[in-house]
């Protein structure tokens, strides 16, 4: 069978599949996402050792440092998954819920109510755990999902599908409601994105070059998790203790995900007594700093920024810093070079933090936070299938609800139209 047939048939058992889950009560689906925690946790061996496989080819292939740490499948990783899986269990079930019921003049009764999207077409690159969650995700919104991973975590996404599979078939629920594409064609994708007929919504997750290219080519609607060059601005009235330990957590703590700091935009009345010890305590972190000329005068450990620098998304221990002139600068900057993901203000000033909530135009606006919040769990949605970064048909960390969408619904007692 070629790769086109292949996905064909994978969409069409999904679109069945799907069918079966519109109306699917929600401890059949809490049942699933439970057993699935628990097969985890007991072969959590195979798990680690599939993900070696992956671990051993990207090495060789030259990874960097953070990116091996996305793609590791540790012990504690893999409890962390099954915790995820429970915690989306214990979260509450979107679809069946009205968002409103009204009373026409002529007696109708109109209504909203929730719904699955249908099928899913998920495509991702690195970080393996994405496939259990976006399919706990999926699942407990009522929808199929068929999932891509990247050539990279192809050994480690096969085992997980296989666990996932037999938790739907040990519970009752039809196997193809997840599917695990079995191969590293990128022919899978172009199939994939033309499935119009078949597919509801393709959601790509990954370097700018795979959004970009699932964006121009797809047929089907695409949710876009594009890519984070998230902004720390230092305010004039920032507190530098609390500033340090933000700028410190959002760029260090995990350097290879979307929601680290990429650009610090600091003040020029806060640079000076900021910056030397900023810069020191990132240098010891073995982080590259990529400044301009003031920066540079400040940090002399600091390489000099170019025009790339601004705009790109490192994903590594990589940092571009830039000193401004006021906050005006600041916010053009964001403007010009940001992604609409994730950015900050540390500030003391009320009114300046306010207005910077209300011009940044990004999915999450921090103040005196890392960017690292920006994170389904970390907000309260349990976990998030992705952050989308374009407005339609949501805008941030996608959870449950947003894996969902609405339908009217209306009661009559033989209305007619006139």
């Amino acid at each position: 069978m070629s790769i086109e047939n292949m996905i064909k048939t994978m969409a069409g058992d999904a679109k069945t599949a799907s069918r079966g889950l519109r109306s699917l009560e929600r401890g059949r689906k809490d049942d699933a996402l439970l057993r699935m925690a628990e097969k985890l946790v007991a072969h959590r061996e195979t798990i680690a050792t599939e993900n070696q496989k992956d671990l051993s080819a990207a090495k060789d292939a030259g990874l960097s440092a953070a990116m091996l740490d996305r793609l590791t499948l540790n012990d504690a990783v893999i409890r962390a998954m099954a915790d995820g899986l429970r915690e989306v269990a214990a979260l509450p079930d979107p679809v069946g819920a009205y968002s409103g019921m009204w009373k026409r003049p002529n007696g109708l009764l109109v209504g909203r109510v929730r719904i699955p999207l249908g099928v899913i077409g998920f495509i991702y690159e690195s970080r393996p755990n994405v496939t259990v969650d976006a399919a706990a995700l999926c699942l407990k919104a009522g929808n199929a999902v068929i999932l891509k991973g990247g050539s990279e975590a192809f050994h480690s996404n096969i085992a997980l599908g296989k666990l996932l599979t037999e938790a739907l078939n040990e519970t009752g629920i039809p196997e193809k409601a997840v599917q695990v594409i079995p191969t590293t064609e990128r022919t899978a994708v172009n199939a994939l994105i033309s499935l119009d007929d078949d597919v509801d919504v393709i959601i790509p997750r990954g370097g700018e070059g795979l959004i970009r290219f699932v964006a121009e080519h797809s047929r089907v609607p695409v949710l876009k998790h594009y890519k984070g060059v998230c902004h720390i601005y230092v305010d004039q009235s920032a507190s530098f203790e609390m500033a340090k330990d933000i700028c410190f957590n959002a760029k260090v703590q995990r350097p290879g995900v979307c929601n680290a700091l990429e650009t610090l935009l600091v003040h020029e009345d806060a640079a000076p007594g900021f910056l030397p010890e900023m810069a020191k305590q990132y240098e010891e972190a073995g982080v590259e700093i990529r400044g301009c000329p003031k920066t540079i005068d400040l940090a002399p450990g600091a390489v000099p920024a170019t025009e790339s620098d601004w705009p790109a998304e490192f994903l590594d221990l990589v940092l571009a810093v830039k000193v401004v002139g006021s906050m005006d600068e600041a916010l053009d900057h964001i403007e010009t070079y940001g992604s609409q993901h994730t950015e900050a203000i540390i500030t003391n000033d009320y009114e300046r933090s306010q207005r910077f909530l209300a011009q940044v135009d990004s999915s999450v606006v921090l103040v005196n936070a890392s960017t690292r919040f920006n994170d389904g769990n970390q907000l309260g949605l349990g976990a998030e299938i992705g952050i989308n970064t374009s407005k339609l048909h949501a805008f941030g960390p996608m959870g449950l609800e947003e894996l969902t969408t609405t339908k009217f619904v209306v009661y009559g007692q033989g209305q007619i139209r006139k």
